[in-house]
């Protein structure tokens, strides 16, 4: 149906503000969420009382959000204002998002049930099964309750899943591997693995939810947008259930970093669910986006791809902003979560994390950072943890990303990574420099032998062993490294500085 043809229904007085008045448009859709976006699936004629605006800077982002959407055209009642903002009509025409005026007298609800009939009948049939599963989740319906009745109304079958693989609702014979193609799409939707994928609601894939359709439905795309509104919509209940855990654990953790007194500190972890005497463990998360001018900071984001990774463990959520430590981490520090062990150790919870980031290494454009404290019991060692798991994350970041527990923390490598990069640099090519000529002059292997001598604690034996040569060899060669840089390899001092040179520079064993 176009605007032309809804302003042309005498009975409704509606008047065209701005925008193009042969749009189309496929639903209505009435709402006065500040940000709706999370509830749209692009096409549709939205319908706002205007009770999110309080100032004139809200219409900008009001109008942003839909046209983030894909929405066709805004209809905006007059009842509450007596008249349809100027600032609101300024930021449509700036958008190009057509704009129509519904006067006082008329109801949005008369409006919807006036353009019904009109729409194509494919249009209606999409229109009464979108209400009857939003009624479904009205009314308590779970997402498997959705996935049954989405699988009688639409004959549409699958799964839902996290960015990492971890499936939420559904069936998938491959996850992982529907997960990596979601994150590589260069758009969305997109077929993969026998199955067409849809982005759940707007948010950074990252730390978002696929909704994987069994089969190739991108000719029938609506059913699969239609069933990704409602997914969306349980995930908008579920976020802001996460608001109240983030803003306990925030506390939590600001109270922790402020030594706060221990009785205070245990009630607050009491309240994030976990006992004084049970074991935890605090990750601290970034991921910055190198380019990206909008979207959350990479504190934020790390805390939410954290939060995912973990949706599905019993975990104090992420504090996303909260420093970690004293120094912070990065420009913008890091999110921390704290996180109750129930039974795991440390480490398989570092597991974890890494089987979760290796299959969001997909997602081109984002690197997730990670530190992880070691196992933790009570409120008093909790500052000690957020500072530990914040070391552990700048050794992280050092390394272009990935997971570091806090055993890597209290090595060479922490040192190494305060270090600016070009200094690390400049130290390697100095010392190596020489070698790596005379490798590649003469197709030797000196700088191999070199790493693998260390590797041995200058063991001639062991070395000749690894190498698959003879011990004679091994004495040739370190004679000729010993010459060619003017180090002596039976000199401590020198063995460190080839030590750290080699692990700037990481050769091929």
């Amino acid at each position: 149906m176009r605007i032309s043809d809804l302003l042309a229904i005498d009975e409704l007085g509606l008047r065209l503000l701005s925008g193009d008045p042969e749009r189309e448009f496929g639903m209505v859709h009435i709402t006065d969420l500040p940000e709706p976006g999370r509830y749209l699936s692009g096409g549709e004629l939205v319908l706002t009382g205007l009770m999110w605006r309080d100032t004139a800077a809200d219409s900008a982002r009001f109008v942003a959000a839909l046209v983030e959407a894909g929405v066709s055209a805004l209809g905006a009642g007059a009842a509450r204002l007596g008249h349809v903002p100027a600032d609101l009509v300024t930021a449509c025409r700036r958008a190009g998002l057509p704009l129509v005026e519904v006067p006082v007298e008329v109801s949005f609800r008369t409006l919807a049930e006036l353009v019904a009939p009109r729409l194509s009948g494919d249009a209606r049939d999409a229109l009464g099964r979108h209400r009857r599963l939003v009624a479904a989740l009205a009314e308590g319906a779970d997402l498997r309750g959705l996935f049954e009745l989405t699988a009688a109304e639409l004959g549409v079958t699958g799964a839902v899943l996290s960015a990492s693989g971890e499936v939420v609702v559904g069936t998938a014979a491959d996850p992982v591997g529907l997960a990596r193609a979601y994150l590589a799409a260069s758009r969305l939707p997109a077929f993969a693995g026998g199955a067409t994928l849809f982005a759940v609601g707007r948010g950074h894939r990252a730390a978002g939810w696929v909704l994987a359709c069994d089969g190739d439905l991108l000719g029938r795309a609506d059913l699969g947008y239609e069933l990704a509104a409602c997914v969306a919509l349980e995930r908008g209940r579920l976020e802001e259930g996460r608001r109240v855990e983030r803003r306990l654990a925030g506390q939590l953790v600001a109270a922790a970093l402020a030594e706060s007194d221990v009785a205070e500190l245990n009630a607050r972890l009491r309240t994030c669910g976990i006992g004084a005497d049970e074991p935890y463990a605090v990750v601290s998360a970034t991921a910055p986006r190198p380019g990206a001018a909008r979207g959350p900071s990479p504190a934020v984001l790390g805390g939410r791809i954290v939060e995912e990774l973990l949706a599905r463990e019993t975990v104090a959520a992420p504090a996303a902003g909260v420093p970690a430590g004293s120094g912070g981490a990065g420009a913008d520090g890091g999110a921390v979560a704290v996180v109750a062990l129930r039974g795991r150790t440390a480490g398989e919870l570092a597991t974890r994390l890494r089987a979760g980031a290796a299959v969001l290494a997909a997602l081109p454009g984002t690197r997730l950072s990670v530190g992880l404290s070691g196992a933790l019991t009570g409120a008093a060692a909790l500052k000690g943890g957020v500072e530990e798991a914040g070391h552990a994350m700048r050794l992280a970041e050092a390394r272009d990303g990935g997971v570091v527990t806090s055993d890597e923390i209290y090595t060479h490598a922490l040192l190494l990574a305060t270090v600016p990069g070009d200094v690390r640099r400049s130290f390697a090519d100095r010392l190596l420099s020489p070698l790596l000529a005379y490798d590649r002059r003469h197709q030797s292997c000196l700088v191999r032998t070199l790493d693998v001598f260390l590797d041995c604690s200058g063991s001639w034996n062991a070395c000749a062993e690894r190498l698959h040569v003879h011990v004679n060899t091994v004495r040739y060669r370190v004679r000729r490294i010993e010459e060619l840089t003017g180090r002596d390899l039976s000199a401590m001092s020198d063995r460190v500085d080839f030590f750290l040179a080699l692990r700037d520079t990481t050769p091929p064993r």
